[in-house]
């Protein structure tokens, strides 16, 4: 099934479940629109519920869309690149190009930069943390929908290598968070005080974290 909104054709996946009681709807990266809901509700009904939600819906997509031209992109420490291939080095930066050689590693190159960035960021954070906390081990990995982890069991700390991609100031927010959770272990009140005792301005770091591509 297809679904048109804004003069534009986007896939619709149905997905029907007996034990689904509600209506969900969300939006992939590859700009699908998925609509979970009960087994017996009808289409006529899941068309109601997408109308009734349209604005809600052009707001998913204009976000999955950003993200994905993002992830298309070339970004480091918040600013964009544009990429040239070349045949005389291995990675330069320009001011608004990075030159990279056609045989060059870009992944390897980018672990390699995320764990020398993160693990000096860590420590900044981790000296400057306002509560007495076990020192964390850090652990990298790419992770879809999360930032950053913290296991409070193992004291580890993993962080999303994407946050290479983001401002300075996203990763210490992060790390800040994750540390944060070595005190209060929830997302309670308790909790987003102490990340503001370490992040005053956090929520405005945690948007930028969050965001992609430019707002309109």
């Amino acid at each position: 099934m297809t679904l048109t909104i804004d003069d534009e054709i986007y896939n619709l996946e149905i997905i029907k479940k007996p034990t689904t009681k509600n209506i969900y709807i969300r939006v992939k990266e590859d700009l699908t629109v998925y609509v979970t809901c009960n087994s017996l509700t009808s289409n006529k009904k899941i068309m109601e519920v997408i109308n009734a939600n349209y604005e809600s819906l052009k707001k998913m997509l204009k976000k999955a869309k950003q993200k994905q031209e993002f992830n298309s992109a070339f970004y480091y420490l918040g600013k964009k690149y544009d990429i040239v291939y070349t045949e005389f080095c291995d990675l330069t930066f320009g001011k608004d190009k990075v030159f990279v050689s056609k045989s060059f590693d870009l992944d390897k190159w980018k672990k390699k930069e995320a764990l020398r960035i993160f693990s000096d960021h860590l420590e900044k954070c981790y000296h400057n943390f306002s509560r007495k906390i076990p020192h964390p081990t850090l652990r990298l990995r790419k992770m879809t929908s999360r930032w950053g982890v913290c296991n409070i069991k193992t004291k580890v700390i993993t962080l999303n290598t994407e946050l290479l991609t983001k401002e300075l100031g996203c990763l210490d927010y992060v790390i800040y968070h994750e540390l944060s959770h070595l005190v209060e272990a929830n997302h309670s009140k308790k909790f987003w005080s102490v990340v503001e005792e370490n992040c005053p301005d956090y929520k405005k770091w945690r948007n930028l974290t969050n965001k992609y591509g430019e707002e309109e």
